[in-house]
């Protein structure tokens, strides 16, 4: 078993829903984790599916409830935007762009197969100093409330596993085996060096 926390990184598009529900829970049964997004820009539900609210991931999650509130109360609290920016806010600030950290992680997980793609393709570009492994495992959720909680409980059982593992390198892939057997769910996982 590891004989510190294991540290861990959730990344989806926006760091607004799926990415902060696995932070809600992964911190509550004390893990080391921080949250991402991997897109260029934080993108909400508008008034038409073509028409995305869109911030910049230095907007603080206060600033785009208060904002949001302003400009249609009654949509955003109905489609439940304002209830996931009040959790957010308790969390963290602001979001933040897996881009632009250069912190180490034990384990990355993603919630999308095009977060994971992104994710592997910048830790591959950068250069590589320690070769540290990480592990980055791709657990897919479609961006829904439900959806999201559903995904998150799979994150931490899989955290759970690994941190209770003598070893995280050979027990990864029996780990996501035995996953895999219990959700009927594949993950994609890929291993890349700091």
């Amino acid at each position: 078993m590891p004989s510190y926390p294991l540290s861990v990184a959730v990344v989806c598009m926006s760091n607004m829903n799926r990415s902060m529900e696995a932070h809600r829970i992964l911190r509550r049964k004390g893990f080391r984790v921080r949250s991402f997004g991997a897109g260029s820009r934080v993108r909400l539900p508008g008034r038409a599916c073509n028409l995305p609210v869109v911030y910049n991931f230095s907007t603080t999650y206060e600033e785009m409830r208060k904002d949001l509130v302003r400009k249609d109360r009654q949509r955003y609290n109905s489609n439940g935007i304002l209830h996931i920016l009040g959790r957010n806010e308790r969390i963290k600030p602001r979001p933040e762009r897996f881009q632009e950290c250069r912190d180490r992680f034990d384990v990355i997980f993603t919630c999308a197969e095009s977060v994971y793609d992104r994710v592997v393709e910048e830790l591959w570009v950068r250069e590589q100093e320690t070769f540290q492994p990480v592990h980055v495992i791709n657990v897919d959720m479609a961006d829904n409330a439900e959806d999201a909680t559903l995904g998150s409980f799979i994150i931490c059982e899989l955290c759970e596993r690994l941190q209770q593992a003598d070893n995280l390198e050979d027990s990864l892939v029996q780990v996501l085996l035995a996953a895999e057997r219990k959700t009927g769910q594949s993950f994609l996982h890929t291993v890349c060096f700091y």
